[in-house]
Order: structure tokens, then sequence, then C-alpha cells
């Protein structure tokens, strides 16, 4: 029966990356001064009777660094579009071509990118928070292996194969914060 325990670290791994791939988007969501596809993913426009995002209206390009431009498919929805854009706090004055909406990116005062890194790194800490919380269920797991006579040098095995993913994971998270905050400086 004890040898049939085993913690599932290929599980415990999948939502540690869940938590890096969750802080890769919201980085990505963050606008740096440069103009990204990205930056217009989370707005959401009423189309059609319900809430849509406007990457599914029109194609989203970045045709220079400090541009983005959405071609919206239907007329009758750039209008709509436009006013989604001023409504969800991007702090971009959208304008409007026809079926083309441009977004010119302004250029970040230095204030301003020192709130984007705090920004960035409460990010950072809500995944690291997450790590830990998987953490703590894979040692769960591991009491719940040692109650059921696990072995001790299974146990210990398992805690420290744990912790090595966990410190790997956490070690990411505390790069990819490192890249983002640098990038967010750079004028």
């Amino acid at each position: 029966m004890a040898e049939d325990i085993e913690i599932d670290i290929d599980d415990l791994e999948r939502r540690m990356k869940g938590a890096m791939d969750s802080l890769r988007h919201e980085f990505a969501s963050l606008r740096t001064g440069r103009a990204s596809a990205s930056m217009v993913e989370p707005v959401q426009v009423e189309a059609y009777g319900q809430m849509t995002p406007i990457n599914q209206l029109g194609t989203v390009n970045v045709p220079e660094p400090r541009m983005v431009t959405i071609n919206i498919w239907d007329k009758a929805m750039v209008g709509k579009a436009e006013k989604a854009i001023r409504e969800s706090g991007l702090g971009i004055n959208p304008q409007t071509n026809g079926t083309i909406i441009m977004l010119p990116i302004p250029e970040l005062n230095e204030e301003r990118r020192r709130e984007l890194t705090k920004v960035a790194a409460q990010y950072a800490e809500s995944a690291r928070v997450a790590i830990r919380n998987v953490r703590r269920d894979g040692m769960d797991q591991v009491k719940k292996g040692k109650a059921g006579g696990m072995p001790e040098d299974d146990q210990k095995f398992w805690e420290q194969a744990v912790q090595d993913l966990t410190d790997k994971m956490i070690a990411a998270v505390d790069q990819a914060l490192e890249a983002k905050q640098a990038e967010i400086m750079q004028v």
C-alpha cells in the first residue's frame, strides 16, 4: 500500500505554469510606451447584443512602434469600438479614419513609468502567491502520503521535489519581473 503513494508532480508543475502564463498575460496588457497588439485584448465592445473582445470585431495591427490600428470589419461597430476604447482605461485617445481606428501611444513620463513598475511588481507577487499555494497543496499531498504509510525517505524526496519546482518557478517570476521593469523604464 505504501508503495502506491505518489505525488503528482506533473499536475503541480502544470498549475504553477498556469500562474506564469497568467503573469505573462497581465504583463502584456501593461503599457510600456511601445505599441503592442495585446494592449487592446482586455477591451470589450457591446456588439450584436453581447460583450465581444475588440480583436473579434476587426484586425489589430502595429504598423509602427507608437501606433496600434484596428480595422473594424462592420462599419456599424466603429463608433461602439471607439467608445469602448475611450472607456477602457487604457489612457489612449482613439482617432477614426473610416473603418480604421488609430491608437497613438503617447510617450510615458518618469512618474507613470514608476507607477507601472509597481503595478508589475504587484502582478508578480500575485503569481508568487499562486505558486506558493500550489506548493502548499503538494506538501499536503506529501503529508497525506506520510499518514498513509509513506517511507520517510520517499517523503523527503517528494518534499524536496516540490520545493525545487517551487524555487524554479519563483525564479522565473522574478526574472520576468526584472525584464518587464527594464522594458518599462527604457526611454
